[in-house]
């Protein structure tokens, strides 16, 4: 019974900083959905305005009802690539530039209000990775280090691969003379190192921090499942 207890306990380690990760990633999520929810409606009422009103040409109807299409495609395809992050596939992976990019896509505003300059120095390439680990692990690393920051600085992500793994570099550097005077608080409880560790584990993800630094080694995505083996 004991020596079950220390696997199970890891998973729920990992579980935890999942949840504390999705919880912090809400906003920018949340914000990715409404945009084009949004922009559908505002579309779709102003094209009801004017049916309404008899004032819109053939060509303009047409024109407005492949806009409409378009918009909803991409609400549609916004609104799977968010429930994503709440149940991933098995086998979905990312190169490794693409990752990066999407995690600092979310992440960049809410960090420069905090005070934040996040950047990238990604190499050269491609190298498949899984989708979710690149997803949760690059977000716990860059959160960890701006959380425990005690003034501005700069985030910086470097990316290298190897024949195996894809390698993330993740560096804080402060800058207090920077323009912010005080740091905007995240109004979310740090995320727990442990939790993290556990989660880099539970991924096959190597981790290692040293001071400021957070180091992630992706294993190369192995694709099992047959519909993604089968050529298209």
């Amino acid at each position: 019974m004991a020596h079950d207890a220390a696997p199970q306990r890891m998973r729920s380690l990992a579980r935890a900083a999942r949840h504390d990760i999705l919880r912090r990633l809400a906003p920018p999520l949340r914000h990715d959905m409404v945009v084009h929810l949004q922009s559908l409606g505002m579309m779709a009422e102003a094209l009801t305005a004017r049916l309404e009103r008899g004032t819109i040409e053939q060509d303009d109807l047409r024109g407005s009802v492949s806009k409409l299409n378009r918009l909803s495609r991409q609400a549609v395809a916004t609104c799977l690539q968010v429930a994503s992050w709440m149940q991933p596939a098995d086998d979905d992976t990312t190169q490794l530039r693409e990752g990066v990019e999407e995690c600092v896509r979310l992440l960049s505003t809410s960090l420069n209000f905090r005070g934040f300059d996040l950047r990238t120095e990604l190499g050269e390439g491609d190298f498949e990775v899984s989708r979710c680990a690149m997803r949760f692990l690059l977000a716990a690393a860059v959160l960890t280090l701006t959380d425990s920051a005690t003034c501005p600085g700069e985030i910086t992500i470097r990316t290298e691969f190897s024949s195996t793994h894809g390698v993330v570099a993740v560096d804080y550097v402060a800058q207090p003379d920077s323009a912010f005077t005080q740091l905007h608080e995240s109004g979310e409880a740090p995320l727990a190192w442990v939790e993290v560790q556990a989660l880099a584990a539970d991924e096959s993800v190597e981790l290692l921090r040293n001071g400021q630094a957070i180091i992630l080694r992706l294993p190369r995505a192995e694709i099992t499942s047959p519909l993604k083996m089968v050529p298209v």
